[in-house]
């Protein structure tokens, strides 16, 4: 297909053939799929480490390394996020690590969100009851940070509408005035360079744009824990896990790890395959093109007279009133979301100009 890859990579990929080759040896949607903002697609080394894995329970082999997974993944992330491998923690959940943060602040202590965010990086500070939670619109994000705010709480990309944070103004403002910072890059890693870094807390879903099975998340905290306090911990919190299997844990993992929870094994041995594609395609790559075939739908909607919600820079595309459209694009082959409403495409590395044009000329019907 003409055009089907940007003609400039950045990245590992020599050239675009290369890419170009690599993704199509990986993937074969039966559909135009463009809802990875729901669900990422699994790429085909992904699927045969988890026929691989299952067969492993299944034959009574040794499951050591499965367990190895976990690491290779956690120090894959942890390159992609920009920290130290010992800086990340493998969960299950965006909320579960909220729910961390959510039990570590004092009573009283003010949480500033963004109206509408994603309900995992909201809800557990609601719950707690006696956390002064206070919302505001994205754009006034940074603006709204004031002396006693405890802790600045957003995602990088908004999941209904695509938008992006203006992260460097909310890192800036939350420094002026002494408040910590948690970004959930669900919607970000994967097509988007992000640097966890600088943040003081960052969590994300692997099942999204990092192409790997449910079950998996990465929580990144400070060297020195933030002052988190592990209540979820488990044996695989120990500093010595197999030495942590009865009684209390005697010694706590002295990395990030002392926030594990108990390990989705074949969630990891797909992911672990999953992360490496991406580190051989390179996310400056996978973020040109996403974004490439993002504005080529805004100039689309553009000619039939719709207007996208603006979200400038990001690899999904949200449309105001034509949400109502998802099940029939579905039963065409044409895989899209509604979200509150709004018919939201999302772009990533096995999308093509033929899926945008096809969504387009169904869009024109």
């Amino acid at each position: 297909m003409d055009g089907y890859f940007p003609g400039t990579q950045s990245g590992p990929m020599d050239t675009t053939e290369t890419f170009d080759s690599l993704v199509r040896a990986e993937f074969s949607p039966r559909t135009s799929y463009l809802n990875t903002a729901s669900n990422g697609l699994l790429p085909a080394r992904a699927v045969t480490a988890l026929h691989e894995a299952a067969l492993m329970r299944a034959e009574g082999r040794p499951l050591l390394p499965l367990h190895e997974n976990v690491e290779t993944c956690r120090a894959a992330y942890a390159r992609l996020a920009g920290v130290p491998a010992d800086r990340v923690a493998a969960g299950a959940s965006v909320a579960a690590h909220t729910g961390l943060l959510a039990l570590s602040l004092p009573p009283g202590a003010e949480v500033l969100t963004a109206e509408d965010d994603f309900t995992s990086v909201l809800n557990p500070f609601h719950v707690r009851g006696d956390l002064k939670v206070r919302t505001v619109p994205l754009e006034r994000l940074a603006e709204s940070v004031r002396p006693g705010t405890a802790l600045v709480a957003v995602s990088a990309v908004q999941s209904a509408d695509g938008r992006l944070a203006d992260l460097p103004a909310l890192r800036e403002a939350a420094r002026a005035h002494g408040a910590r910072t948690y970004v959930d890059f669900s919607q970000a890693a994967g097509w988007l360079p992000v640097d966890a870094a600088q943040y003081d807390f960052t969590a994300t879903v692997a099942y999204k744009f990092l192409l790997g099975p449910h079950g998996a998340a990465f929580l990144t905290v400070p060297e020195d824990f933030g002052g988190l306090t592990p209540v979820l911990a488990g044996w695989v919190a120990g500093e010595e896990p197999w030495d942590s299997c009865y009684g209390p844990v005697a010694e706590l993992a002295h990395s990030a790890r002392r926030f594990d929870l108990t390990h989705a094994l074949f969630t990891y041995a797909g992911l672990r395959s999953s992360l490496e594609l991406l580190e051989e395609l390179g996310i400056s790559a996978v973020h040109d093109h996403a974004v490439r075939l993002a504005d080529r739908f805004r100039a689309g909607l553009a000619t039939l007279g719709h207007e996208p919600l603006p979200a400038p820079g990001s690899a999904t595309v949200s449309v105001p009133g034509l949400g109502v459209r998802q099940p029939e694009l579905s039963r065409a082959g044409i895989e899209v979301a509604d979200r509150a409403g709004n018919l939201r495409a999302s772009f990533h590395l096995y999308n093509t100009e033929t899926d945008v044009d096809r969504l387009l000329t169904a869009l024109e019907a």
